[in-house]
């Protein structure tokens, strides 16, 4: 890499840089722009050349500022690209390779600038460095044209009109790239940007009529995951015959001046990340996301967030609406069968979650689908590696699970689904398990790391939508499952019992107590002692009776503390009573899910049964609490009348044995005696103003994950750096 380096920073020494940034203008019909677009390079793509690449163009930018509006050379540039462009398509049917190579070296030219141009200079800056034009005495203006506007829509052109091949790949990657660079001038301003001049160019103009074949080429990019060609197969590469006299000239030219700027070679360290298989898909993907998650004008809904809410199915024969004007087809079979294959990355996760809840044929289809398994596996990996994900990733695989249990049909047919050797899985070898099972383990796993761990009220409360949304569709539950459903509510009624010991006993010294609850491990499988039980019981049966005249009393206080809103005359609470309120929403959600299930499919269930009545004391102990009687009517029945059957059938019963009780008493419990609670629903509902969350997120995955892409951490300001 060390050669690399040294040749980078050699290029603000280079005469045809120093030319084009220097004080002569340079008309578009100067023989110059052919020998500045005759050099051969591969784009670099680790962090140190990117780094030393941006350096070193910002050299050059700072003199091109201060002799383009004289001289016009950025306008001159950009007018030889315009000009190569119109002929892009044929050069690419001819396989025309110098036509297209020197296209493709004037937009990465032009890509390095306007990097470094919007990172240090308003909109309005930047649109009066496109208007400039020579100064010189004798020389005559073009007519007044928007060369911003006819940039913009070039590259969108050249998107969604240029075949994909080996020869157009890094030509189609650099449009991509550049429409990134173009919308990126958010990153360099903490609020919001609503009023945008690029947006504007964007949402209306000549630039909407594309908007449909954009969104559409972006998403076929993203499906087709196209492999970037080998090196040299996008680069002119002399014929035998010798070549044309334009190539003789070029290659002369390029030896020696620009044979400094061969980048990212043989020899430079590979980015290891799975965006360099494929950098125009995931480029492309990061484009669409930016662009749809634009805001809205005050008298312009942005166009491709339509889009992207209205396509439909290529087999999908019914008449377009009229009320949908950017609506296109694609074939949903392919988006399917990437969007499950692409599923480590936050922005096919974040694509996945966009389709689900905003475009209705495409959640229909997914619902519709017979191997939801291969779609459902990847998100419950990512909730299950949590600890190695970040946040807004685990978010948005966890809503796409809320959406999906939104549908009883889903609900239903994932207990249908039986899956073999789960190796992910550590905590217990699962050799045979339904999906719905997996799903309900995982995400129980997912509350208790959150609970223990980062503590996110939004994060379990989700969870726990979802695994309520399923309880009345739960079928067969595996044994494990059923005995984490249990063992975790079970966790927190001991817990809410120690913490209510300690808020109203500071001073008390219950050793046994405490030892019950300071033994218990993350995992809450253990079982208290015959001896704490019994204490246990007595004990909370104390606490329960002082909670039905105190209960709402210390709610609004611990509720307080949390606000931050006592009285000075008020003792603050102490630390372990912050989350008083948090586990009694756990305990009471956990219940109804328990409640519900119970309820509803009771006879498909025997060993949510089972594992109530291994633990059906500590249950006991809360049919008085003031927050659980109602819902706690159901359970204790349940475990009343098991426990008679049991009872009568003698002593010494194997495992076997009782779940035979179970699934006979499930078929003679008469089902009017269980008292019908509204049926637990929640959907999903986007916070107001979402914008504030998501455009922030996008960008953060443009600045990780864009490809050949660097911008100087100190100069973002739209979201937080952990480093840099």
């Amino acid at each position: 890499m060390g050669a690399n380096s040294s040749s980078i920073t050699e290029l603000p020494e280079n005469e045809y840089l120093k030319k084009l940034s220097g004080a002569e203008p340079i008309s578009e019909n100067d023989p110059f722009w052919n020998q500045l677009l005759s050099f051969s390079f591969t784009t670099p793509t680790n962090s140190a050349d990117l780094k030393l690449l941006e350096e070193a163009t910002i050299s050059v930018c700072k003199s091109l500022v201060e002799k383009n509006p004289r001289t016009g050379n950025l306008g001159s540039l950009i007018k030889v690209f315009l000009s190569r462009t119109k002929e892009l398509k044929i050069s690419a049917e001819c396989q025309n390779h110098l036509f297209i190579w020197q296209a493709h070296n004037a937009l990465f030219i032009i890509c390095c600038l306007l990097k470094v141009f919007i990172s240090r200079m308003s909109e309005e800056e930047l649109q009066l460095h496109f208007t400039y034009e020579d100064k010189t005495p004798g020389s005559y203006g073009t007519e007044c044209e928007d060369l911003i506007e006819e940039l913009l829509c070039c590259l969108i052109q050249l998107i969604v009109e240029i075949p994909l091949l080996d020869i157009t790949y890094s030509i189609s990657l650099e449009a991509v790239t550049t429409l990134i660079v173009f919308l990126s001038c958010q990153l360099f301003h903490k609020e919001i940007l609503r009023e945008s001049l690029i947006h504007k160019y964007l949402m209306r103009g000549r630039c909407l009529p594309y908007t449909s074949r954009l969104v559409k080429t972006l998403l076929y990019n993203f499906i087709r995951q196209e492999r970037s060609p080998p090196p040299g197969t996008h680069v002119f590469q002399q014929q035998t015959d010798g070549g044309g006299l334009l190539y003789g000239i070029a290659s002369g030219v390029a030896t020696g001046l620009w044979a400094v700027f061969t980048l990212g070679g043989v020899g430079s360290k590979a980015t290891p990340q799975l965006e360099q298989c494929s950098p125009l898909a995931n480029q492309s993907l990061l484009l669409l996301l930016v662009l749809a998650n634009l805001t809205d004008a005050p008298d312009t809904p942005n166009p491709y967030r339509q889009a992207i809410m209205s396509f439909k199915n290529t087999q999908d024969s019914s008449a377009f609406s009229s009320s949908h004007p950017h609506v296109f087809q694609i074939n949903f079979n392919s988006l399917y069968t990437a969007l499950c294959e692409q599923q480590k990355s936050d922005q096919a996760t974040l694509l996945l979650y966009m389709l689900l809840h905003q475009n209705g044929n495409v959640r229909t289809y997914v619902l519709a689908r017979t191997d939801i398994e291969n779609l459902v596996l990847p998100i419950l990996e990512i909730l299950y590696h949590v600890e190695e994900r970040n946040s807004h990733h685990v978010y948005m695989a966890l809503i796409i699970l809320l959406i999906l249990t939104e549908d009883d049909g889903f609900n239903r047919s994932i207990h249908e689904v039986i899956l073999k050797n789960i190796t992910w899985y550590a905590e217990r070898v699962l050799t045979e398990i339904s999906l719905g099972s997996l799903l309900i383990l995982v995400v129980i796993r997912t509350i208790q790391y959150n609970m223990t761990r980062t503590r996110d009220k939004y994060l379990h409360t989700n969870c726990l939508a979802a695994l309520a949304n399923m309880s009345a569709q739960f079928r067969s539950l595996h044994q494990y499952a059923a005995q984490r459903i249990i063992s975790y509510t079970c966790r927190h009624l001991r817990r809410y019992v120690y913490v209510l010991d300690k808020l109203y006993f500071p001073h008390s010294h219950c050793s046994t107590l405490q030892h019950c609850f300071s033994t218990l491990s993350d995992n809450g499988e253990e079982l208290l002692s015959l001896t704490c039980s019994h204490i246990l019981r007595s004990y909370a049966a104390s606490l329960f009776s002082l909670l039905s005249k105190k209960h709402n009393k210390v709610l609004e206080q611990a509720t307080q503390s949390l606000r931050g809103s006592l009285d000075s005359s008020d003792t603050p609470l102490p630390d372990y009573a912050q989350d008083l309120n948090v586990i009694e929403e756990v305990i009471r959600m956990m219940l109804e899910i328990i409640n519900s299930c119970l309820t509803n499919s009771l006879h498909h269930n025997p060993n949510l049964v089972y594992a109530l009545l291994y633990k059906r004391d500590l249950f006991e102990q809360f049919r008085t609490h003031p927050s659980f009687q109602d819902i706690m009517q159901n359970i204790d029945l349940v475990i009343s009348f098991f426990s008679s059957r049991l009872e009568h059938a003698g002593a010494e019963l194997s495992v076997e044995r009782v779940l035979e009780i179970i699934k006979q008493g499930a078929v003679a419990l008469p089902k009017d005696r269980l008292r019908k609670f509204p049926e637990l629903k929640f959907k999903y509902v986007e916070e107001e103003q979402p914008e504030e969350f998501f455009i922030p997120y996008v960008w953060s995955l443009v600045y990780n994950a864009a490809v050949a892409l660097y911008w100087n951490p100190r100069d973002i300001q739209l979201f937080t750096m952990d480093s840099g």
